[in-house]
């Protein structure tokens, strides 16, 4: 026969219960170095490789989690409740000196078909992402 749990014991087990990030490509987990936190390992390991690009003056202004807008041919492409615009966000922006341009940088273990879609609306917007893979 089974148990019945009263609405208490419910939302006991529910806050006891460890909170999955349902949001997770391909089992990332959430890391925390510095007190800086990042969406995966391989992510915080290329900061590091960045940070250390900027001491050494290769880079500079060197970014994370930056929001860029996206747009389309008749302006802002929206949210479905039209009231803020769609961003990617990109891991991190940088400059290259030795180029002199901007560099808009995603850490990728694997593209998710909405990393296609957006990566396509800045192409034609006249942006390109530089997608980065951990070598491994």
């Amino acid at each position: 026969m089974t148990e019945r749990m009263t609405a208490a014991e419910f939302n006991q087990a529910q806050q006891e219960a460890p909170k999955d990030d349902r949001r997770r490509v391909r089992g990332t987990k959430r890391t925390v170095v510095d007190g800086v936190s990042f969406d995966s390992k391989t992510e915080a390991q290329r900061w590091h490789e960045l940070l250390i690009l900027q001491e050494v003056g290769d880079i500079c202004g060197l970014r994370r989690q930056v929001d860029i807008g996206l747009t389309g041919r008749d302006g802002p492409i929206m949210t479905d409740s039209g009231r803020q615009q769609r961003v990617y966000r990109a891991d991190f922006v940088y400059v290259d000196n030795a180029l002199g341009v901007m560099v808009i940088e995603d850490r990728k273990g694997h593209e998710t078909e909405v990393f296609k879609m957006k990566k396509a609306i800045l192409a034609a917007q006249g942006m390109e992402i530089l997608v980065t893979k951990a070598k491994g």
